[in-house]
């Protein structure tokens, strides 16, 4: 089966939902698939919000330069000013669209939007719906999409490989789950909007999808990457057997929540002049360096000195699913452990989100637009996300009518492969890739760990591309094939660097500065 279109996007986070609601209001005929449901994404998990400047006392250049201290001088200078001058345009849109952020009644009586603080930000920017932002964008994007007759949605297609003519990307194979087989997606112009890769490791907030299927596949037809070794680690995972990595979301902390050891006592001020506003990394160091020296399990988060009335305002989600794990917000203080939770770099895209391959644009996680350097601030994500995928639509408007005619794609052949009798041997790799990724190459390195890690992923990859070489392809072989490949781009360029800065801190190299 062959489907043409005028864009084919990869990916239902805010990046591509937002990307094909632009494109089908010009007129454009486009194709969504995702590997599960369309609203499947990170973006339906993120509980905190988007960072915009709203309140009058803010401004561009102070927004500007928070982003550029916490990218610890890796930024780029410009992609930043483009991405923050375009912030409260890209938040109109949504709300144009629907989406609804948390207001309340300043003190003259006037409604106005509720602006958390998060860490890193000099003041209050960031707009939220409760602590569910984004099931709010992701609901409302979902919503809009659905009923958008131009807009051809593929649930349950798995992306495998771009496919290129005359070095031009021309569309994808992807695998139908629903009917087991390999089809073929044609088009003009494709937007990569896959998310991160932040499965790679064993513990992640993360859902499933995050599998860095976009960087493979990008990396794979020819685009390069950059800053890889950044991979972020939510400082505030929560920590119990049967939560799959529920999120304690930052604003938490930027309304008064503490971090302490099992005494009760705090141990932030000892890392940081912020405490517990102090950027992601060193939050996240901190707990790991609390952890392995006094031999813990986790350190907890207490904002229970705050009243209740606060709590369930602004946190609903947050209370009420803790309550079914026996955990008060407004009483207990709640265990948590760090866990990766954002990719950092990615494919190389530039100011019109296009990547190295013409007619390949990219936009969301799965990019590197220079926006985070070595450590990305709060709530910046979903704005890139937003940013750049108007800055992809933009582009594909005013070029697409020039484009080349889709051409003629050969059908995926199977005919020398035949079904996994095994699927032991996928599941072997996938979790032993995972934990020595997490043991190897986490929050805190070193040369000989990276080594370790490069030594079984080169073993890894070769078992893992006999297995692809030989039976037909399934979901967790894809991401597999994607997670080793990303793995290994990881590992490189955390070789690569010999220092500590951000994300990436190696004990063998001092700390930049």
């Amino acid at each position: 089966m062959t489907d043409s279109f005028d864009v084919l996007i990869i990916g239902s986070g805010a990046a591509g939902l937002s990307a094909a609601l632009r494109l089908a209001a010009a007129g454009k005929k486009v194709g969504l698939i995702c590997k599960g449901s369309l609203q499947e994404s990170s973006t339906l998990y993120a509980q905190g919000g988007i960072a915009a400047v709203f309140d009058s006392e803010d401004s561009i250049e102070a927004h500007i330069q928070d982003t550029l201290t916490a990218g610890a001088g890796l930024c780029s200078e410009k992609a930043v000013r483009f991405t923050v001058e375009n912030g409260r345009q890209a938040v109109e849109w949504l709300i144009k669209q629907g989406v609804h952020f948390t207001q309340e009644q300043d003190a003259k009586g006037e409604w106005r939007y509720h602006l958390n603080l998060e860490g890193g930000h000099s003041h209050r920017r960031i707009l939220h719906s409760d602590d569910e932002t984004g099931r709010s964008v992701s609901t409302t994007l979902v919503e809009l999409a659905r009923k958008t007759p131009n807009i051809y949605i593929f649930e349950n297609h798995i992306a495998i490989d771009l496919i290129k003519k005359n070095g031009v990307c021309v569309g994808c194979y992807s695998l139908d789950e629903g009917r087991h087989q390999v089809v073929i997606f044609r088009a003009k112009a494709t937007i990569l909007a896959t998310g991160g890769a932040s499965r790679v490791y064993l513990y992640s907030t993360n859902p499933r999808v995050s599998s860095g299927d976009g960087i493979a596949m990008g990396y794979r037809a020819g685009c390069r990457v950059k800053d890889l070794e950044f991979n972020q680690f939510h400082p505030t995972c929560f920590y119990h057997p049967e939560a799959r990595s529920f999120l304690l979301s930052e604003a938490l902390r930027g309304e008064g929540a503490i971090l302490c050891l099992p005494d009760g006592s705090r141990f932030m001020q000892r890392f940081h002049p912020l405490e517990e506003l102090a950027p992601r990394d060193i939050v996240a160091r901190a707990i790991d360096h609390e952890m392995k020296r006094l031999g813990i399990d986790c350190v907890y988060l207490d904002i229970s000195h705050k009243s209740k009335e606060l709590i369930l305002h602004h946190f609903p989600n947050i209370y009420h699913t803790l309550l079914k794990f026996g955990f008060d917000l407004t009483r207990d203080r709640i265990p948590v452990v760090p866990a990766a939770h954002y990719t950092c770099g990615g494919l190389i895209v530039d100011e019109r989100a296009r990547t190295d391959v013409p007619g390949l644009y990219a936009a969301g996680e799965v990019t590197c637009t220079g926006l985070h350097g070595a450590n990305r601030m709060a709530s910046n994500s979903l704005l890139e996300c937003l940013v750049y995928a108007k800055a992809a639509v933009e582009d594909i408007l005013c070029t697409l009518p020039d484009q080349h005619t889709v051409p003629e794609i050969a059908a995926w052949d199977d005919s020398y492969v035949e079904d996994s009798a095994e699927e032991i041997l996928v599941t072997q790799n996938w979790d032993e890739l995972r934990r020595f990724m997490w043991n190897y190459v986490g929050i805190v390195r070193s040369n000989k760990r990276l080594q370790r890690a490069r030594d079984r992923i080169q073993l890894l990859k070769h078992e893992i591309q006999e297995y692809y070489a030989h039976f037909r392809v399934s979901r967790d072989l894809l991401e597999l094939r994607n997670l080793i490949l990303v793995a290994d781009l990881v590992v490189n360029a955390a070789m690569a660097r010999h220092e500590s800065v951000g994300l990436h801190f190696n004990l063998d190299y001092p700390v930049k500065g």
